[in-house]
């Protein structure tokens, strides 16, 4: 089967054909020949996906570079909607959300853009890309006709296809085809209402000449419910799949046109606790190399991952909950740094056998720098900030409210009660429902006594006196991105039960620690913890001296337990080094100052190490296999 097909594509798209004016732009599919015409001629790219919003802007036109002269001659975009519309009806495409800028680099360096704007797009981003306020309806159906998701979604698209319009090719841009939905046949709802419906609005914004696509995993039931007529149906899968049998399924679906692997996997992702993924650079290179003998186009998925800055991570939801961690590495061709790898070299080998490539050397790794160790200070518990983390105060409640009632979408909420009679022997602290999303850091009296966690640590014994405060700092390590659990809610989801009593009478204060930090009211606050040193979530902060050098680096937290970082305002992302398998995060050279003082912040959620200290390494470790759970 597999020499039928190579034999059938290759003689057919180079029959010769009368070739279109040479000022006319298209892009079109030849259903009778069996792949893409690029202005009339035959086409095959040769593809790899970036994602801008986790890569700073400085950095964008490297990163492009270094795929151009691999050898690619397209790349692969998804677009976070919640990225773009974190508060509903506010549109945010500036600075590092300028999708059009992104579009013009990659344009300038001379890259083709396969566009995937979802709305949902998976890319183990927090909840698949969608934006966390679409939970404030609680029975809402997502990825489906649901009448409040559809008007969200398609007020959204309004916005961004019609962004997105002037940058097709035909219309002089470099987007040659434009995917709707992601991966639909992976969900559970089946609802081919909402893709007749989003296949009409896309058409409506982008006109009837664009090539619309699905992708979807390699089985039956996955393409049997992500595809639909009138958008042409393309399949991913990695190095482990027989070839043949996976275009053979895309042939069912799609019996004419090119053959298409939309994610070709590089690499893998990592949730805590695993080990860093790898996958081999010899079977990426081989199985790279038939798919495009046999003529397809192949995008492979990462070319570069990135990083998860701030709270952007995802996370799946199987047996349990497990989050993503901060580095999207992905064992990608382009490391987390932008540096080409030997997988890289390996696959601009393979193409140069399908393509000329362009002539000179790569661009080298960007440069980096071991800055040392910093010693950070202790500002205090989050209990003695609250005025400058949370100033507009709490919330005050009956029974617990989730961060989507209260308009919290991210980060970390404090939820207060008092203990209701003495309890004077250890006694359990429930949450009956598997109601804690996803950690809480519990203390009474300013003690910390503890954690709790989603599906593992639903108990902890508590001691105390009436009225004595109970304190549950409460993490959203981010929304599952996969799957039928995308509807993650966050905070306590239930009634807390402490022996046989109802909590009750809840203050909650929503924390903004990012503000706080960015306009540096922790840097000048003056250390107020009641707390021993090291115990529970405890702010520490402190300065990287300027060196005359801001080159990229990496922070190492020896000792360490759990928390998030924050450089010159800059959310680093979340550092967990006792799961592991991360253990330093990445700090891009844009990030930092070489002439003025960079300020640190550490919010550490459990335990600090004595010596308080933080080192900057010119070297990544991502492999550390930390603690299985």
């Amino acid at each position: 089967m597999k020499s039928q097909i190579t034999l059938v594509l290759i003689s057919l798209c180079l029959m010769p054909i009368v070739l279109v004016l040479a000022d006319s732009r298209s892009f079109s599919i030849d259903y009778k020949n069996n792949c893409f015409r690029k202005d009339g001629k035959p086409f095959q790219y040769i593809s790899g996906s970036i994602h801008y919003s986790r890569i700073p802007r400085d950095y964008w036109k490297d990163r492009l570079l270094k795929m151009y002269m691999t050898g690619l001659n397209a790349i692969q975009v998804y677009v976070p909607w919640n990225f773009h519309e974190t508060v509903q009806g506010l549109f945010n495409f500036a600075g590092d959300r300028d999708l059009e800028y992104f579009l013009n680099l990659a344009n300038q360096t001379g890259l083709l853009v396969i566009l995937r704007p979802g709305p949902y797009i998976c890319a183990e981003w927090e909840m698949g890309g969608l934006p966390a306020w679409l939970l404030q309806k609680p029975n809402i159906i997502l990825r489906s006709a649901d009448t409040e998701y559809l008007q969200a979604a398609s007020d959204w698209l309004a916005v961004l296809l019609t962004k997105m319009k002037p940058w097709l090719y035909q219309n002089g841009g470099n987007i040659i085809s434009v995917q709707v939905e992601n991966e639909y046949g992976s969900y559970f709802a089946c609802d081919y209402n909402y893709m007749r419906h989003l296949h009409t609005l896309f058409r409506l914004f982008l006109g009837e000449d664009v090539i619309l696509f699905t992708t979807d995993g390699n089985t039956d039931k996955e393409m049997s419910c992500g595809t639909l007529e009138g958008l042409y149906a393309t399949i991913d899968f990695g190095t482990d799949t027989n070839i043949s049998t996976a275009f053979d399924r895309q042939r069912r679906f799609e019996p004419k046109g090119p053959l298409v692997n939309s994610e070709f996997y590089t690499g893998w992702l990592d949730h805590w606790g695993d080990k860093h993924a790898y996958v081999d650079t010899d079977k990426v290179s081989k199985k790279l190399g038939e798919m495009l003998s046999m003529g397809a186009s192949v995008n492979m998925y990462m070319f570069e991952g990135g990083t998860n800055f701030g709270y952007w991570n995802g996370a799946d939801h199987d047996t349990r909950f497990r989050s993503v961690v901060t580095s999207y590495d992905y064992n990608a061709p382009l490391s987390e740094a932008g540096d080409p790898t030997d997988k890289l070299l390996a696959i601009r080998d393979v193409i140069k056998n399908f393509r000329d490539i362009p002539v000179g050397p790569l661009p080298p790794a960007t440069p980096k720098f071991a800055y040392g160790f910093v010693t950070l200070q202790k500002v205090g518990n989050i209990s003695s900030l609250l005025d400058t983390l949370s100033p507009q105060g709490p919330v005050r409640s009956q029974y617990p409210l989730t961060f989507e009632e209260i308009k919290q979408y991210y980060g970390f909420m404090l939820y207060r009660t008092t203990l209701p009679r003495n309890v004077p022997e250890p006694t359990p602290l429930i949450s009956p429902l598997n109601g804690i999303h996803d950690r809480a850091y519990v203390s009474v009296n300013g003690v910390y006594i503890g954690l709790m966690e989603r599906d593992t640590a639903l108990v902890i014994n508590v001691t105390g006196r009436q009225g004595d405060q109970l304190d549950l700092l409460v993490e959203n390590m981010g929304r599952v991105n996969f799957g039928s659990y995308i509807n993650d809610n966050k905070g306590l989801l239930g009634n807390l039960i402490l022996g046989n009593d109802v909590l009750a009478d809840w203050s909650i204060y929503p924390l903004d620690i990012d503000t706080a930090v960015a306009n540096g009211w922790l840097q000048s606050a003056h250390s107020r913890s009641r707390m021993e040193a090291g115990d529970g979530p405890m702010i520490y902060s402190g300065t990287l001296k300027p060196t005359g050098l801001a080159w990229d680096t990496f922070v190492k937290l020896i000792g360490w337990t759990k928390g998030q970082v924050w450089i010159n305002g800059v959310n680093l992302g979340r550092y967990w080094p006792q799961r592991g398998p991360q253990q330093t995060l990445y700090v891009p050279g844009p990030f930092l100052s070489a002439t003025q003082p960079n300020n640190i912040t550490v919010l550490e959620l459990e335990r600090g190490p004595s010596h308080s200290r933080i080192l900057f390494m010119d070297r990544p470790q991502l492999n550390n296999a930390g603690q299985k759970t």
